[in-house]
Protein backbone atom coordinates (compact mmCIF):
# COMPACT_ATOMS: atom_id res chain seq x y z
CA UNK A 1 0.00 0.00 0.00
CA UNK A 2 1.37 3.40 -1.01
CA UNK A 3 0.94 6.16 1.60
CA UNK A 4 -1.01 9.09 0.17
CA UNK A 5 -2.12 12.54 1.29
CA UNK A 6 -5.54 13.95 0.43
CA UNK A 7 -6.77 17.37 1.49
CA UNK A 8 -9.97 17.52 -0.56
CA UNK A 9 -12.93 15.19 -0.73
CA UNK A 10 -14.47 14.33 -4.08
CA UNK A 11 -17.34 16.78 -3.69
CA UNK A 12 -15.01 19.68 -2.96
CA UNK A 13 -12.89 18.82 -6.00
CA UNK A 14 -16.03 18.85 -8.16
CA UNK A 15 -17.11 22.21 -6.73
CA UNK A 16 -13.66 23.74 -7.35
CA UNK A 17 -13.74 22.58 -10.97
CA UNK A 18 -17.32 23.82 -11.45
CA UNK A 19 -16.45 27.25 -10.06
CA UNK A 20 -13.37 27.40 -12.27
CA UNK A 21 -15.58 26.74 -15.29
CA UNK A 22 -17.79 29.57 -14.09
CA UNK A 23 -14.85 31.99 -13.85
CA UNK A 24 -13.84 31.22 -17.43
CA UNK A 25 -17.21 32.61 -18.54
CA UNK A 26 -17.55 35.43 -16.03
CA UNK A 27 -15.34 37.45 -15.70
CA UNK A 28 -13.41 35.46 -18.33
CA UNK A 29 -9.67 35.48 -19.01
CA UNK A 30 -7.56 38.39 -20.25
CA UNK A 31 -5.36 37.21 -23.11
CA UNK A 32 -2.77 39.63 -24.51
CA UNK A 33 -1.82 37.48 -27.47
CA UNK A 34 -3.46 37.93 -30.86
CA UNK A 35 -2.88 34.36 -32.02
CA UNK A 36 -4.49 32.92 -28.89
CA UNK A 37 -7.46 35.27 -29.20
CA UNK A 38 -7.93 34.15 -32.79
CA UNK A 39 -7.81 30.48 -31.77
CA UNK A 40 -10.36 31.10 -29.01
CA UNK A 41 -12.66 33.00 -31.37
CA UNK A 42 -12.55 30.22 -33.95
CA UNK A 43 -13.36 27.67 -31.24
CA UNK A 44 -16.50 29.54 -30.21
CA UNK A 45 -15.38 31.59 -27.22
CA UNK A 46 -16.79 35.08 -26.71
CA UNK A 47 -13.84 37.39 -27.35
CA UNK A 48 -13.86 41.15 -26.76
CA UNK A 49 -10.89 42.47 -28.72
CA UNK A 50 -11.11 45.87 -27.03
CA UNK A 51 -10.54 44.46 -23.55
CA UNK A 52 -8.73 41.28 -24.70
CA UNK A 53 -11.12 39.28 -22.51
CA UNK A 54 -12.11 35.81 -23.65
CA UNK A 55 -15.15 34.08 -22.16
CA UNK A 56 -14.62 30.35 -22.61
CA UNK A 57 -17.65 28.02 -22.46
CA UNK A 58 -17.36 24.80 -20.48
CA UNK A 59 -17.84 22.72 -23.64
CA UNK A 60 -14.61 24.09 -25.13
CA UNK A 61 -12.73 23.31 -21.93
CA UNK A 62 -14.13 19.79 -21.80
CA UNK A 63 -13.02 19.20 -25.38
CA UNK A 64 -9.51 20.36 -24.54
CA UNK A 65 -9.36 18.08 -21.53
CA UNK A 66 -10.31 15.16 -23.75
CA UNK A 67 -7.36 15.70 -26.09
CA UNK A 68 -4.70 16.65 -23.51
CA UNK A 69 -2.59 13.54 -22.79
CA UNK A 70 -2.71 12.03 -19.31
CA UNK A 71 0.94 10.97 -19.49
CA UNK A 72 4.22 11.44 -21.33
CA UNK A 73 7.96 10.97 -20.77
CA UNK A 74 11.02 13.17 -20.63
CA UNK A 75 14.18 11.50 -21.88
CA UNK A 76 17.82 11.87 -21.00
CA UNK A 77 20.46 12.60 -23.62
CA UNK A 78 21.05 8.86 -24.07
CA UNK A 79 17.45 8.49 -25.23
CA UNK A 80 16.25 6.72 -22.10
CA UNK A 81 12.85 7.63 -20.62
CA UNK A 82 13.62 8.79 -17.08
CA UNK A 83 10.76 11.08 -16.04
CA UNK A 84 7.23 9.74 -16.33
CA UNK A 85 4.60 12.43 -15.98
CA UNK A 86 1.66 10.23 -15.02
CA UNK A 87 -0.46 9.06 -12.11
CA UNK A 88 1.29 9.27 -8.76
CA UNK A 89 4.85 8.97 -10.08
CA UNK A 90 7.15 11.33 -8.19
CA UNK A 91 10.23 13.08 -9.62
CA UNK A 92 12.38 15.98 -8.44
CA UNK A 93 14.42 18.78 -10.00
CA UNK A 94 16.02 21.93 -8.58
CA UNK A 95 14.05 25.15 -8.57
CA UNK A 96 14.47 27.50 -11.53
CA UNK A 97 15.26 31.14 -12.29
CA UNK A 98 16.92 32.26 -9.07
CA UNK A 99 18.56 35.67 -9.35
CA UNK A 100 21.29 35.09 -6.74
CA UNK A 101 23.33 32.27 -5.30
CA UNK A 102 24.60 31.78 -1.77
CA UNK A 103 28.35 32.19 -2.07
CA UNK A 104 30.08 29.04 -0.83
CA UNK A 105 32.85 30.92 0.98
CA UNK A 106 31.09 33.94 2.45
CA UNK A 107 27.58 32.46 2.76
CA UNK A 108 26.28 35.79 1.43
CA UNK A 109 24.09 36.24 -1.61
CA UNK A 110 25.76 37.42 -4.81
CA UNK A 111 25.25 37.51 -8.56
CA UNK A 112 25.81 34.14 -10.29
CA UNK A 113 28.31 33.62 -13.10
CA UNK A 114 28.95 31.11 -15.85
CA UNK A 115 31.34 29.15 -13.65
CA UNK A 116 28.72 28.92 -10.89
CA UNK A 117 26.11 27.60 -13.29
CA UNK A 118 28.38 24.95 -14.75
CA UNK A 119 29.29 23.73 -11.26
CA UNK A 120 25.61 23.58 -10.35
CA UNK A 121 24.78 21.47 -13.42
CA UNK A 122 27.64 19.11 -12.56
CA UNK A 123 26.40 18.83 -8.99
CA UNK A 124 22.86 17.94 -10.09
CA UNK A 125 24.29 15.29 -12.41
CA UNK A 126 26.05 13.71 -9.43
CA UNK A 127 23.01 13.61 -7.14
CA UNK A 128 21.04 10.43 -7.85
CA UNK A 129 18.02 11.66 -5.89
CA UNK A 130 17.40 14.36 -8.53
CA UNK A 131 15.71 13.12 -11.68
CA UNK A 132 16.07 16.21 -13.85
CA UNK A 133 18.11 19.34 -14.31
CA UNK A 134 16.75 22.88 -14.27
CA UNK A 135 17.87 26.24 -15.58
CA UNK A 136 18.44 27.01 -11.94
CA UNK A 137 19.60 30.64 -11.94
CA UNK A 138 20.38 33.56 -14.20
CA UNK A 139 24.03 34.26 -15.04
CA UNK A 140 24.89 37.94 -14.69
CA UNK A 141 28.02 37.85 -16.87
CA UNK A 142 26.00 37.88 -20.12
CA UNK A 143 23.39 40.35 -21.41
CA UNK A 144 20.07 40.10 -19.59
CA UNK A 145 18.28 39.63 -22.92
CA UNK A 146 19.89 36.21 -23.45
CA UNK A 147 19.76 35.07 -19.82
CA UNK A 148 17.19 32.36 -20.57
CA UNK A 149 18.84 30.75 -23.59
CA UNK A 150 22.36 31.08 -22.16
CA UNK A 151 21.41 28.94 -19.16
CA UNK A 152 20.14 26.24 -21.48
CA UNK A 153 23.28 26.45 -23.62
CA UNK A 154 25.49 25.90 -20.57
CA UNK A 155 23.35 23.05 -19.27
CA UNK A 156 23.39 21.18 -22.58
CA UNK A 157 27.19 21.14 -22.52
CA UNK A 158 27.39 19.30 -19.19
CA UNK A 159 24.14 17.42 -18.52
CA UNK A 160 22.70 14.05 -19.39
CA UNK A 161 19.50 14.28 -17.38
CA UNK A 162 16.42 15.96 -18.93
CA UNK A 163 15.83 19.60 -18.05
CA UNK A 164 13.05 21.88 -16.86
CA UNK A 165 13.50 25.29 -18.45
CA UNK A 166 11.62 28.38 -19.62
CA UNK A 167 11.93 31.36 -21.94
CA UNK A 168 11.72 35.05 -21.04
CA UNK A 169 10.87 36.23 -24.55
CA UNK A 170 9.17 35.20 -27.77
CA UNK A 171 12.34 35.34 -29.88
CA UNK A 172 14.63 33.67 -27.39
CA UNK A 173 12.25 30.69 -27.26
CA UNK A 174 13.16 29.93 -30.88
CA UNK A 175 16.89 30.02 -30.13
CA UNK A 176 16.30 27.66 -27.21
CA UNK A 177 14.38 25.35 -29.50
CA UNK A 178 17.29 25.45 -31.98
CA UNK A 179 19.69 24.44 -29.21
CA UNK A 180 17.43 21.54 -28.21
CA UNK A 181 16.92 20.39 -31.79
CA UNK A 182 20.69 20.45 -32.32
CA UNK A 183 21.25 18.36 -29.20
CA UNK A 184 18.44 15.90 -30.03
CA UNK A 185 19.56 15.42 -33.62
CA UNK A 186 16.53 16.91 -35.34
CA UNK A 187 13.00 18.25 -34.82
CA UNK A 188 11.37 14.84 -35.21
CA UNK A 189 13.80 13.31 -32.71
CA UNK A 190 13.11 16.08 -30.19
CA UNK A 191 9.35 15.67 -30.54
CA UNK A 192 9.46 11.88 -30.23
CA UNK A 193 11.85 11.90 -27.26
CA UNK A 194 11.64 15.31 -25.58
CA UNK A 195 14.61 16.19 -23.39
CA UNK A 196 13.15 19.42 -22.02
CA UNK A 197 9.93 20.90 -20.73
CA UNK A 198 9.14 24.64 -20.68
CA UNK A 199 7.46 26.39 -17.76
CA UNK A 200 4.70 28.77 -18.91
CA UNK A 201 3.23 31.13 -16.32
CA UNK A 202 -0.16 32.84 -16.38
CA UNK A 203 -0.31 36.03 -14.34
CA UNK A 204 -2.74 36.32 -11.43
CA UNK A 205 -5.57 36.89 -11.63
CA UNK A 206 -6.77 35.26 -14.85
CA UNK A 207 -4.31 36.79 -17.33
CA UNK A 208 -2.03 35.50 -20.08
CA UNK A 209 0.78 37.80 -21.21
CA UNK A 210 1.78 37.94 -24.86
CA UNK A 211 5.18 36.32 -24.22
CA UNK A 212 4.07 33.41 -22.06
CA UNK A 213 1.06 32.65 -24.20
CA UNK A 214 3.20 32.59 -27.35
CA UNK A 215 5.75 30.32 -25.66
CA UNK A 216 2.94 27.88 -24.84
CA UNK A 217 1.59 27.96 -28.40
CA UNK A 218 5.04 27.44 -29.89
CA UNK A 219 5.73 24.53 -27.53
CA UNK A 220 2.50 22.83 -28.55
CA UNK A 221 3.18 23.18 -32.26
CA UNK A 222 6.77 21.98 -31.91
CA UNK A 223 5.97 18.87 -29.88
CA UNK A 224 7.73 20.23 -26.77
CA UNK A 225 5.93 19.67 -23.44
CA UNK A 226 4.81 22.71 -21.46
CA UNK A 227 4.28 23.03 -17.71
CA UNK A 228 1.65 25.47 -16.45
CA UNK A 229 2.90 27.49 -13.47
CA UNK A 230 -0.08 29.33 -12.04
CA UNK A 231 0.87 31.62 -9.14
CA UNK A 232 -2.12 32.84 -7.12
CA UNK A 233 -1.08 34.73 -3.97
CA UNK A 234 -3.74 33.98 -1.38
CA UNK A 235 -4.78 37.26 0.22
CA UNK A 236 -3.03 39.47 -2.37
CA UNK A 237 -3.78 38.52 -5.99
CA UNK A 238 -6.17 35.68 -5.11
CA UNK A 239 -8.83 34.97 -2.49
CA UNK A 240 -7.40 34.63 1.01
CA UNK A 241 -9.08 31.28 1.58
CA UNK A 242 -7.01 28.30 0.51
CA UNK A 243 -9.92 26.75 -1.37
CA UNK A 244 -10.55 30.08 -3.13
CA UNK A 245 -6.92 30.24 -4.27
CA UNK A 246 -7.27 26.70 -5.63
CA UNK A 247 -10.35 27.77 -7.61
CA UNK A 248 -8.38 30.64 -9.19
CA UNK A 249 -5.49 28.30 -9.93
CA UNK A 250 -7.85 25.86 -11.62
CA UNK A 251 -9.39 28.55 -13.81
CA UNK A 252 -5.98 29.86 -14.91
CA UNK A 253 -4.70 26.38 -15.69
CA UNK A 254 -7.87 25.34 -17.51
CA UNK A 255 -7.54 28.39 -19.77
CA UNK A 256 -3.96 27.33 -20.47
CA UNK A 257 -5.01 23.79 -21.34
CA UNK A 258 -7.55 25.23 -23.79
CA UNK A 259 -5.09 27.52 -25.59
CA UNK A 260 -2.49 24.75 -25.66
CA UNK A 261 -4.87 22.19 -27.17
CA UNK A 262 -6.36 24.65 -29.65
CA UNK A 263 -2.79 25.23 -30.85
CA UNK A 264 -2.16 21.50 -31.29
CA UNK A 265 -4.45 18.73 -30.16
CA UNK A 266 -2.63 16.14 -28.11
CA UNK A 267 0.19 18.48 -27.07
CA UNK A 268 1.71 17.55 -23.71
CA UNK A 269 0.67 19.96 -20.96
CA UNK A 270 1.22 19.76 -17.18
CA UNK A 271 -1.04 21.06 -14.41
CA UNK A 272 1.41 22.95 -12.21
CA UNK A 273 2.09 26.07 -10.24
CA UNK A 274 3.94 28.10 -7.65
CA UNK A 275 1.32 29.75 -5.43
CA UNK A 276 1.86 31.25 -2.01
CA UNK A 277 -0.08 32.13 1.11
CA UNK A 278 0.76 35.85 1.24
CA UNK A 279 2.39 37.00 4.48
CA UNK A 280 0.35 39.98 5.67
CA UNK A 281 2.99 41.04 8.20
CA UNK A 282 5.98 41.26 5.89
CA UNK A 283 4.37 41.63 2.47
CA UNK A 284 6.22 38.54 1.23
CA UNK A 285 5.35 35.35 -0.64
CA UNK A 286 6.54 32.49 1.60
CA UNK A 287 7.31 29.20 -0.11
CA UNK A 288 7.88 27.45 3.23
CA UNK A 289 4.49 28.28 4.75
CA UNK A 290 2.10 25.46 5.54
CA UNK A 291 -0.66 27.35 3.72
CA UNK A 292 1.47 27.40 0.57
CA UNK A 293 2.04 23.65 0.87
CA UNK A 294 -1.69 23.07 1.25
CA UNK A 295 -2.62 25.12 -1.83
CA UNK A 296 -0.05 23.18 -3.88
CA UNK A 297 -1.19 19.77 -2.72
CA UNK A 298 -4.85 20.67 -3.14
CA UNK A 299 -4.47 21.96 -6.70
CA UNK A 300 -2.53 18.80 -7.57
CA UNK A 301 -5.55 16.78 -6.45
CA UNK A 302 -7.69 18.83 -8.82
CA UNK A 303 -5.25 18.17 -11.67
CA UNK A 304 -5.34 14.45 -10.97
CA UNK A 305 -9.15 14.52 -11.00
CA UNK A 306 -8.91 16.03 -14.49
CA UNK A 307 -6.52 13.21 -15.51
CA UNK A 308 -3.59 15.54 -16.17
CA UNK A 309 0.09 15.24 -15.23
CA UNK A 310 1.04 17.41 -12.25
CA UNK A 311 3.83 19.70 -11.05
CA UNK A 312 4.51 21.94 -8.06
CA UNK A 313 7.17 24.21 -6.63
CA UNK A 314 7.72 22.69 -3.20
CA UNK A 315 10.65 21.77 -0.99
CA UNK A 316 11.88 25.36 -0.75
CA UNK A 317 12.65 27.57 2.22
CA UNK A 318 12.39 31.27 2.92
CA UNK A 319 15.51 31.16 5.12
CA UNK A 320 18.47 33.30 4.06
CA UNK A 321 21.14 30.82 5.19
CA UNK A 322 21.32 27.03 5.44
CA UNK A 323 19.95 26.69 8.96
CA UNK A 324 17.24 24.97 11.02
CA UNK A 325 14.47 26.92 9.29
CA UNK A 326 15.84 25.86 5.93
CA UNK A 327 15.65 22.18 6.85
CA UNK A 328 12.26 22.45 8.53
CA UNK A 329 10.54 24.16 5.62
CA UNK A 330 12.23 22.16 2.87
CA UNK A 331 11.46 18.79 4.45
CA UNK A 332 7.83 19.66 5.11
CA UNK A 333 7.11 20.71 1.54
CA UNK A 334 9.07 17.85 0.00
CA UNK A 335 7.36 15.13 2.01
CA UNK A 336 3.85 16.51 1.50
CA UNK A 337 4.46 16.82 -2.25
CA UNK A 338 5.69 13.23 -2.44
CA UNK A 339 2.72 11.96 -0.44
CA UNK A 340 0.39 13.80 -2.82
CA UNK A 341 2.00 12.02 -5.76
CA UNK A 342 2.98 15.17 -7.69
CA UNK A 343 4.82 14.12 -10.84
CA UNK A 344 7.50 16.83 -10.92
CA UNK A 345 8.48 18.61 -7.72
CA UNK A 346 10.68 21.65 -8.34
CA UNK A 347 12.48 23.58 -5.66
CA UNK A 348 15.51 21.72 -4.32
CA UNK A 349 18.27 24.14 -3.38
CA UNK A 350 16.06 27.23 -3.39
CA UNK A 351 15.69 29.71 -0.55
CA UNK A 352 14.73 33.33 0.16
CA UNK A 353 11.29 33.29 -1.47
CA UNK A 354 12.37 31.32 -4.55
CA UNK A 355 15.07 33.87 -5.42
CA UNK A 356 18.35 32.26 -4.29
CA UNK A 357 20.09 28.94 -4.97
CA UNK A 358 22.47 27.25 -2.54
CA UNK A 359 24.84 24.40 -3.39
CA UNK A 360 24.88 23.26 0.24
CA UNK A 361 21.11 23.34 0.55
CA UNK A 362 20.83 21.34 -2.66
CA UNK A 363 22.80 18.40 -1.27
CA UNK A 364 20.84 18.50 2.00
CA UNK A 365 17.59 18.64 0.03
CA UNK A 366 18.77 15.61 -1.94
CA UNK A 367 18.82 13.65 1.32
CA UNK A 368 15.30 14.86 2.14
CA UNK A 369 14.21 13.75 -1.33
CA UNK A 370 15.80 10.35 -0.83
CA UNK A 371 13.83 9.91 2.39
CA UNK A 372 10.62 11.12 0.76
CA UNK A 373 11.01 8.69 -2.12
CA UNK A 374 11.55 5.85 0.34
CA UNK A 375 8.46 6.91 2.26
CA UNK A 376 6.14 6.82 -0.75
CA UNK A 377 7.55 3.47 -1.86
CA UNK A 378 5.72 2.10 1.17
CA UNK A 379 6.19 -1.14 3.06
CA UNK A 380 6.46 -4.28 0.95
CA UNK A 381 6.17 -7.93 1.84
CA UNK A 382 9.59 -9.32 0.94
CA UNK A 383 8.96 -12.88 2.14
CA UNK A 384 6.00 -15.18 2.66
CA UNK A 385 5.40 -15.65 5.50
CA UNK A 386 6.65 -12.18 6.44
CA UNK A 387 8.87 -13.17 9.37
CA UNK A 388 7.56 -16.40 10.86
CA UNK A 389 9.98 -18.81 9.16
CA UNK A 390 12.96 -16.52 9.59
CA UNK A 391 12.35 -15.86 13.27
CA UNK A 392 11.73 -19.52 14.03
CA UNK A 393 15.04 -20.37 12.35
CA UNK A 394 16.85 -17.71 14.38
CA UNK A 395 15.12 -18.60 17.62
CA UNK A 396 16.14 -16.40 20.53
CA UNK A 397 19.47 -15.45 19.02
CA UNK A 398 19.81 -11.75 18.08
CA UNK A 399 22.20 -12.40 15.24
CA UNK A 400 20.26 -10.72 12.44
CA UNK A 401 23.19 -8.44 11.69
CA UNK A 402 25.09 -11.31 10.06
CA UNK A 403 22.05 -13.06 8.63
CA UNK A 404 22.01 -13.57 4.85
CA UNK A 405 18.43 -12.27 4.98
CA UNK A 406 19.67 -8.94 6.34
CA UNK A 407 22.42 -8.72 3.74
CA UNK A 408 19.87 -9.43 1.01
CA UNK A 409 17.31 -6.78 1.99
CA UNK A 410 18.78 -3.97 4.09
CA UNK A 411 19.72 -1.69 1.18
CA UNK A 412 16.22 -1.94 -0.26
CA UNK A 413 14.41 -1.61 3.04
CA UNK A 414 16.39 1.33 4.41
CA UNK A 415 17.28 4.68 2.89
CA UNK A 416 21.00 5.03 3.51
CA UNK A 417 22.01 8.71 3.42
CA UNK A 418 25.37 10.18 2.57
CA UNK A 419 27.69 11.57 5.23
CA UNK A 420 25.69 14.83 5.07
CA UNK A 421 23.39 13.17 7.60
CA UNK A 422 25.15 12.48 10.90
CA UNK A 423 24.23 9.17 12.53
CA UNK A 424 27.38 8.38 14.48
CA UNK A 425 27.85 8.60 18.24
CA UNK A 426 28.71 11.87 19.95
CA UNK A 427 32.32 10.76 20.28
CA UNK A 428 32.37 9.69 16.66
CA UNK A 429 30.93 13.04 15.59
CA UNK A 430 33.60 14.88 17.55
CA UNK A 431 36.38 12.71 16.12
CA UNK A 432 35.25 13.68 12.61
CA UNK A 433 35.57 17.36 13.36
CA UNK A 434 32.26 18.06 15.10
CA UNK A 435 30.93 19.65 11.93
CA UNK A 436 27.45 21.06 11.42
CA UNK A 437 25.15 19.74 8.69
CA UNK A 438 25.91 22.83 6.59
CA UNK A 439 29.67 22.16 6.89
CA UNK A 440 29.20 18.51 5.98
CA UNK A 441 27.10 19.60 3.02
CA UNK A 442 29.92 21.86 1.87
CA UNK A 443 32.33 18.92 2.02
CA UNK A 444 29.85 16.84 0.03
CA UNK A 445 29.65 19.52 -2.67
CA UNK A 446 33.45 19.46 -3.02
CA UNK A 447 33.47 15.66 -3.17
CA UNK A 448 30.77 15.44 -5.84
CA UNK A 449 32.23 18.17 -8.03
CA UNK A 450 35.60 16.46 -7.80
CA UNK A 451 34.02 13.17 -8.91
CA UNK A 452 32.14 14.58 -11.92
CA UNK A 453 33.15 13.06 -15.23
CA UNK A 454 32.21 14.72 -18.49
CA UNK A 455 29.73 12.82 -20.62
CA UNK A 456 30.54 12.26 -24.31
CA UNK A 457 29.81 15.32 -26.44
CA UNK A 458 31.46 15.73 -29.81
CA UNK A 459 33.56 18.78 -30.59
CA UNK A 460 31.28 19.45 -33.56
CA UNK A 461 28.22 19.54 -31.32
CA UNK A 462 29.89 21.84 -28.78
CA UNK A 463 30.94 24.21 -31.58
CA UNK A 464 27.42 24.32 -33.03
CA UNK A 465 25.79 24.99 -29.64
CA UNK A 466 28.26 27.83 -29.08
CA UNK A 467 27.67 29.26 -32.55
CA UNK A 468 23.90 29.38 -32.02
CA UNK A 469 24.28 31.08 -28.66
CA UNK A 470 26.93 33.53 -29.88
CA UNK A 471 24.68 34.70 -32.70
CA UNK A 472 21.99 35.52 -30.15
CA UNK A 473 24.49 37.27 -27.88
CA UNK A 474 25.82 39.42 -30.73
CA UNK A 475 22.36 40.91 -31.21
CA UNK A 476 22.79 42.46 -27.75
CA UNK A 477 26.37 43.68 -28.05
CA UNK A 478 28.32 40.65 -26.81
CA UNK A 479 30.72 39.45 -29.49
CA UNK A 480 32.20 36.56 -27.53
CA UNK A 481 30.63 34.37 -24.85
CA UNK A 482 32.46 33.83 -21.54
CA UNK A 483 34.93 30.93 -21.74
CA UNK A 484 33.33 27.56 -21.15
CA UNK A 485 34.86 25.91 -18.07
CA UNK A 486 36.79 22.77 -18.94
CA UNK A 487 34.68 19.67 -18.31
Amino acid sequence: MRPMLKLLDDELVRQIIDEAFGLLMDPGVRVHNDEALELLTEAGAEVDLTSSIARIPESIVRDALQTAPSEFYLHDLDGESVVHYAGDNVHFDPGSAAITILDRKTQKQRDPTTEDFVDFIKLVEMLPQLDAQSTAFICKDVPEEIGDLYRLYLALNFMRKPIVTGAFGKDTWWTMKELLVTMAGGEAELASKPIAIFDVCPSPPLLWSDITCQNMIDCARSGIPAELVSMPLAGATAPVTLAGAVVQHAAECLSGVVINQLSQKGAAIVWGGSPAAFDMREGTTPMGAVGTWMIDCAYAEVGKALNLPTHAYLGMSDAKIVDVQSGLESSGGTILAALTGINMISGAGMMDFESCQSFEKLVIDAEIIGMAKRLVAGIEVRDEPIALTLMRSMGHEADYLVSPHTLKWFQEEFYIPSEVIDRCSYDGWQSRGGKSAADRASDRVDQLLGSYEARPLTDELRVELRRITTVAAQDFGMDELPPLPIA
